[in-house]
């Protein structure tokens, strides 16, 4: 159902007032230590002093004066955060009093907040099977609340999800160094699992790069409520499943634990730091923790 306009505007409030003073009170200075100072330009060339780092030696130089000389670096003033945000159809599940949307949408806010902040730029890309939007980044408070609105409002064209081609296209629109928060439930087909693996090499080589993985506990523990019937909201393939019984429940907490290790085996893989939160959870405290991991 289509929303009003004020309707829109009257939640993309609520959010901002939510997740700025979560990013005021909390992030900012998480979010300096633990990513500011990791894009570094060169500066200057000097000579050598007692106590200098040996591995900034530049022999270039060295060898021409004959005297021992260093290179130093500069933290870059700017750095670029990048959003690539699931918008397929299994975002819209949810069995507690929020669901993945909405939870994906207030990290993506928390986290765009923090960046402005620091003076960063912020953009983002949502996908499904393809990338569906492109927001180039920008500064400003009036940019990260049209984002805002993006995520609430926006209507994807197809319900799949194929994350390769979210982090190829990541690769290909940055060119200089950025950090990239990868907001998903990661609920890929296996046929994306080997393009992923190769897309996630290269963009993990030439950027920062942070998964936040969103799930609803029902996603993992099937409860017992009888026969129901289930549909897919990506496919919109529909069966009829008997949750009465234990070996049913088993069977899917099983294969659910499977999807779960598999997609922590392939970030860890391409050395990616990772958190997972549940729709019922306090992603305050997870995202705090990796922060401070870093």
């Amino acid at each position: 159902m289509a929303q009003s306009e004020s309707d829109i505007l009257r939640r993309v409030r609520k959010i901002e007032i939510k997740t700025r003073g979560l990013s005021n009170e909390i992030f900012a200075g998480k979010y300096h230590t633990a990513f500011k100072g990791r894009g570094m330009s060169f500066a200057e060339v000097r000579e050598y002093r007692v106590g200098d780092d040996v591995r900034d030696i530049d022999w270039n130089v060295t060898a021409r004066s004959q005297r021992p000389h260093i290179k130093v670096y500069e933290e870059e003033r700017e750095l670029t955060m990048m959003l690539v945000v699931d918008v397929s159809g299994s975002r819209i599940f949810g069995t507690t009093e929020r669901t993945k949307q909405e939870v994906i949408t207030e990290i993506a806010a928390v986290l765009a907040f923090s960046a402005a902040q620091t003076g960063d730029k912020v953009g983002c890309i949502f996908f499904s099977d393809k990338v569906e939007k492109f927001i180039p980044p920008k500064k400003g408070r009036s940019h990260i609340l049209m984002i805002i609105r993006s995520l609430i409002e926006f209507r994807p064209e197809s319900n799949g999800t194929a994350l390769s081609e979210a982090v190829r296209y990541l690769t290909n629109v940055n060119k200089k160094r950025c950090t990239a928060f990868l907001i998903s439930d990661f609920m890929n087909p296996k046929s994306d699992a080997a393009p992923l693996d190769d897309a996630l090499k290269i963009a993990s080589s030439r950027h920062d790069i942070i998964a936040v993985r969103v799930y609803d506990p029902r996603e993992e523990q099937m409860p017992d409520v009888g026969i129901v019937e289930v549909r897919d909201a990506e496919t919109d393939r529909t069966v009829w499943v008997d949750t009465s019984s234990a070996a049913v429940r088993e069977h899917y907490a099983a294969e659910s634990a499977v999807r779960v290790e598999q997609v922590a085996h392939l970030l860890k893989h391409n050395r990616i730091d990772s958190v997972a939160t549940p729709t019922d959870g306090d992603y305050v405290a997870e995202l705090i923790k990796l922060f401070k991991q870093r």
